[in-house]
C-alpha cells in the first residue's frame, strides 16, 4: 500500500470538490495501491468556538457582495464538472471547524474516516448544517457507525484540540499553505484540486514502478 495523506478542512468547497474527483478517479482504478488518511488544517483558525454568520463572513473576505457572487460561479462550474452538489443558499453559518477535525480524527482510529469525511462535506455544502454543533457532529458520527453516546461524551470535553491544533500548526510549518493539499507516499506533494486523469496517471504510474 501507499500512503496518500490529505491535508483538508470540511467547509473548503475545493477539497470537496478535489475529493470527488480523486473518488471517481479511485473508482476507476479498483486495485489502486493508496491507503488515505485525513488531516487537520482549518481555514480560518482564529474563528470564534461558536463560527460566526455566513454573510457577515463573506462580506469580510470578499470585500463585497459582487465578488463573492463572482467567486461562487467559479465554484459552481467546477463543482459540476466534479458532479458535486452544492447549495449555497441553505449555509447559514461558518463554523469553526476544530471539533470536526477532532470527529475527524477519532473516525480514523475506527477505520470509518472516509465515511465521516464524506458525510461532514455533504451535511455543510449539500445540507447547510452546521457542522461545528457537538449534536450534529454526533448525528455524522451515529451514521457511520461510531457510538452515538461516546461521541457526544468527548466532543463535550477538550479532548485531542491541543494535539489537533498543534498538528494543524505543524503542517503549516512544514509548508501546507492551502488546502486540499495531497502528500503521495509521504514523498510527492500535489496542491489543489486535482483532475480525474491526473490521479489515474498518478495511480498507472505507481502501478508500472518496479518493486524493490
Amino acid at each position: 500500500m501507499v500512503r496518500l495523506d490529505i491535508f483538508s478542512d470540511p467547509i473548503c468547497p475545493w477539497c470537496y470538490i478535489g475529493k470527488a474527483f480523486l473518488d471517481r478517479a479511485l473508482e476507476s482504478r479498483p486495485d489502486h495501491p493508496f491507503a488515505v488518511e485525513w488531516h487537520p488544517f482549518q481555514l480560518n483558525p482564529e474563528m470564534p468556538r461558536e463560527g460566526m454568520d455566513r454573510r457577515e463572513y463573506l462580506e469580510r473576505i470578499f470585500g463585497s457582495k459582487t465578488k463573492a457572487v463572482e467567486a461562487h460561479v467559479q465554484l459552481a462550474k467546477m463543482a459540476g464538472e466534479a458532479g458535486v452538489e452544492m447549495d449555497f443558499a441553505r449555509i447559514e453559518r461558518v463554523p469553526n471547524t476544530l471539533d470536526a477535525h477532532r470527529l475527524i480524527h477519532w473516525a480514523g482510529l475506527e477505520g470509518r474516516q472516509g465515511a465521516v469525511v464524506a458525510a461532514l462535506f455533504r451535511g455543510y455544502f449539500r445540507e447547510g448544517l452546521d457542522i461545528g454543533d457537538a449534536q450534529v457532529l454526533t448525528e455524522i458520527a451515529a451514521q457511520a457507525g461510531m457510538d452515538r453516546a461516546l461521541t457526544a461524551r468527548l466532543l463535550a470535553t477538550d479532548n485531542d484540540r491541543d494535539d489537533l491544533a498543534a498538528r494543524d500548526a505543524d503542517a503549516r510549518s512544514k509548508g501546507v499553505t492551502a488546502v486540499p493539499t495531497f502528500l503521495v507516499d509521504r514523498q510527492y506533494v500535489l496542491s489543489g484540486a486535482q483532475s480525474v486523469s491526473l490521479w489515474q496517471q498518478v495511480i498507472d504510474e505507481i502501478a508500472a514502478a518496479p518493486r524493490s
